[in-house]
């Protein structure tokens, strides 16, 4: 087959080319996973090392923490773009996108990876809540230990999947919207990946600071009911779970309001500021919120199996030959990264595959309104079309036929006028080979004729 498009131009690709880009997806996918598993599993040596931090106290556990994630994203990146270029080799932007599916394949065992997680953690819960033997909480957190490790795992192809999506939406919307290229010196796009860039960390705060809020009901919500349910410290009252429930609901529910309209409305503004500038703005989005969306992910699972470490065992975990139990300092120490980790694990992290692949269709929703290329035929004696992009040149309409006028430069000025005239007249059938300085007919709406483009 052969693909045209203002972006890349001509791209031949075939039905190998295509099943290539989906092989290069799942290989991809599942190099991500193992990579995951590395940098999250119970006895690697990043989690270990974090461990190892928890007897130094809080602050360095902390440290040790943010250090893994973030080492953790380098071989990820590598790996997508690797992908990327070997999908673009074999199909070109078709073949981004259907690496992506090749990606998503295998969609079945993800989400099975990602419900096992919960379960163990909640079958976890059950046992402590029914004050059953200590033995069954050690298998249950050696299960949960892994369940963390999958997780990370599932939301590591969803995190590469969303980085292939949203280019591939990207690109659609560049034709869309008429933007030919992005070319970062120019401080209109530059300002839009910037902004692009902040948008995962804006709105990663927004979801952590709805944790914490939601927190802090929650911890008012149980020191009320310890001051005033007559026997609930001695274990023979009943707490109200309804209200707790309750909390966590309306807050989820509420605090998703904020972040919504910040991904909703932030790029509208900028796609009618301009066009090019809400390019460089999905190019910043994108770039950023993968690469923050896997630190987030990656470290949160460290820090959960870093605390397992102490729990999965009667005996502790041994540090410089001397053990440390379930409620030791270094047990409390990993308590605090625990928490600091799991709303990003599990609420910031995980939001950001929305965010790119929201902002990314919004893009592409409005992309007909704000498009640089929005001239139609009309019905009058001469109409003159400004060619933004292009400002050498004009169209201009004379009776039944459209001119093309204007002086060129190189054969690149004169492909980019092709482009934007297509766009333009989406009837017109433009040939391929125009050369700078000839006349050429092409077919389509009201035989139409381009005009001598003098050198």
């Amino acid at each position: 087959w052969v693909a045209t498009t203002p972006i890349v131009g001509e791209f031949t690709y075939s039905a190998f080319g295509v099943f290539m880009a989906v092989v290069i997806g799942l290989i991809a996918g599942t190099a991500i996973g193992l990579v995951t598993e590395h940098y999250t599993a119970l006895g690697k040596g990043p989690v270990n090392g974090i461990a190892a931090q928890r007897v130094t106290g809080s602050a360095t556990n902390i440290i040790a923490g943010l250090g893994v994630g973030m080492f953790s994203t380098g071989f990820p990146a590598l790996i997508l773009a690797g992908a990327i270029m070997g999908a673009y080799f074999f199909a070109g932007l078709y073949g981004i996108a259907i690496a992506a599916v090749g990606m998503l394949s295998v969609t079945g065992i993800q989400l099975a990876v990602d419900a096992y997680g919960p379960i163990s953690d909640n079958a976890g819960g059950i046992a402590e809540m029914a004050d059953l033997p200590p033995e069954v909480r050690e298998r249950t957190d050696k299960l949960d230990a892994v369940g963390n490790t999958t997780a990370a795992i599932g939301k590591g192809f969803a995190i590469g999947s969303a980085a292939l999506t949203a280019l591939g939406l990207f690109a659609a919307y560049m034709t869309q919207a008429g933007v030919e290229n992005l070319d970062v010196a120019n401080p209109t796009i530059l300002s839009g990946v910037l902004i692009g860039a902040m948008l995962p960390y804006v709105f990663s705060a927004m979801a952590m600071g709805a944790v914490g809020r939601a927190a802090g009901e929650m911890i008012e919500e149980v020191g009320r009911q310890f001051r005033e349910i007559p026997g609930l410290r001695e274990g023979t009252a009943k707490a109200e779970y309804a209200k707790c429930v309750d909390i966590s609901t309306k807050a989820a529910i509420r605090e998703m309001i904020a972040p919504g309209l910040l991904a909703v409305t932030v790029p509208v503004v900028v796609g009618f500021i301009s066009p090019s500038m809400l390019g460089g703005l999905l190019v910043g989005v994108t770039v950023s919120g993968v690469l923050f969306a896997i630190f987030q992910s990656n470290a949160g699972g460290a820090w959960d199996n870093a605390k397992k470490t102490f729990e999965a065992s009667s005996a502790g975990y041994t540090i410089n030959g001397e053990p440390h139990v379930k409620g030791s300092v270094a047990h409390k120490a990993a308590v605090v990264g625990d928490t600091v980790g799991d709303p990003l694990k599990d609420t910031s992290g995980p939001s950001l595959n929305i965010l790119l692949k929201l902002i990314a269709v919004v893009a592409l929703v409005i992309a007909p309104l704000i498009s640089d290329a929005d001239a139609t035929m009309a019905d009058t004696d001469v109409t003159v079309v400004e060619m933004p992009s292009v400002p050498a040149f004009n169209l201009v309409q004379e009776g039944g036929a459209l001119v093309l006028s204007g002086a060129v430069a190189s054969q690149e000025a004169m492909d980019a006028l092709v482009q934007r005239a297509r766009r333009t007249f989406p009837n017109l059938d433009i040939v391929n080979n125009m050369q700078v300085g000839e006349l050429d007919a092409v077919e389509g709406f009201h035989a139409i004729h381009l005009g001598h483009l003098d050198v």
